[in-house]
């Protein structure tokens, strides 16, 4: 699979992509999660959706990856209470939001020339997406959210606290080693039960993620981002393009019922739910999921 790579501005900022397929087919922008690389969009998922004839792009948010980190900006403020205002669909104060972050991934598409994208996010990707779908319609194909949130008041928190405590608690260590094993202990805490991986894959891909770029600082501004732009249902209401909203019903980190609260609050969208799975996109579901992508793809033809 031929990768071509570069930077795009937005504002001051690089954001670092990669560009798979035929330039002429339709495109497809993959928009990763809280702290997460480009790489979670494995290459194998990437390949699946080339077969079924689109052009793949996929980046690294602005502080992760080899895209800009805003070393400078602090949030500024205690976390608990800006929990409790997210609890109850309000906004806080933030160094970026979710609104700058989907400014991102337009100004990459401008950047490559691109007028119209089918959006897929993951996770806080998925939520950047919608921010997108609905501030950027008339370049927005068709929309797919993944084990994502609206973050709407009242939704209920993670299904057991360690599952957020897994990606925001530090490793035990600084080194290297101490770092990726937290990777993995944090994979399988917010893994597939239904779908377990093998202890050498999820440990290669920690050593993937380490080495290409090792960046724990932007999770925190990550985290302040979600709670910088509070609910989402205001875009959701104004989200026109098809849409798919995918869930796996063993998430506990981000619970099915964020999924559901999406799909309520788009026009028209569709919920599909997938049993075993968690906070991950599992190998043995990619035919499955692609399917269900490129179903709601084809709603715009």
């Amino acid at each position: 699979m031929q990768i071509r790579s570069g930077t795009a501005k937005s504002g001051d900022l690089d954001i670092f992509y990669e560009d798979m397929g035929d330039p002429n087919d339709p495109a497809v922008l993959l928009i990763m999660g809280l702290g997460a690389q480009l790489l979670l969009w494995r290459n194998g998922f990437c390949e699946k959706l080339i077969n079924q004839g689109l052009r793949v792009i996929r980046f690294d948010n602005r502080d992760v990856g080899l895209s800009s980190k805003l070393h400078h900006h602090r949030s500024g403020a205690p976390l608990l209470p800006r929990m409790a205002r997210s609890f109850v669909g309000r906004p806080s104060p933030a160094a970026y939001t979710l609104e700058d972050m989907a400014d991102d991934a337009a100004a990459l598409l401008d950047h490559l020339g691109i007028d119209t994208a089918h959006v897929v996010g993951g996770s806080m990707g998925g939520m950047i997406a919608q921010v997108f779908a609905a501030r950027h319609r008339a370049r927005t194909g068709a929309l797919g959210v993944i084990f994502s949130s609206n973050n709407q008041a009242a939704l209920p928190p993670p299904g057991r606290p360690r599952q957020l405590a897994a990606i925001l608690q530090r490793p035990k260590g600084s080194d290297r080693e101490a770092i990726i094993e937290n990777a993995v202990r944090v994979s399988r805490i917010i893994g597939s039960p239904g779908y377990p991986a093998a202890e050498e894959r999820l440990r290669a891909d920690a050593i993937e993620g380490y080495d290409r770029s090792y960046y724990p600082a932007g999770v925190g501004r990550h985290f302040a981002a979600i709670l910088g732009s509070g609910s989402l249902r205001r875009y959701d209401r104004q989200i026109t393009a098809p849409t798919v909203v995918i869930h796996g019903t063993a998430d506990k980190l981000m619970r099915p019922s964020g999924g559901r609260a999406i799909a309520r609050a788009i026009p028209r969208a569709r919920l599909v739910l997938f049993d075993g799975m968690g906070h991950e996109l599992p190998e043995p579901l990619w035919d499955d999921i692609v399917g269900e992508l490129k179903t709601t793809f084809a709603e715009i033809s």
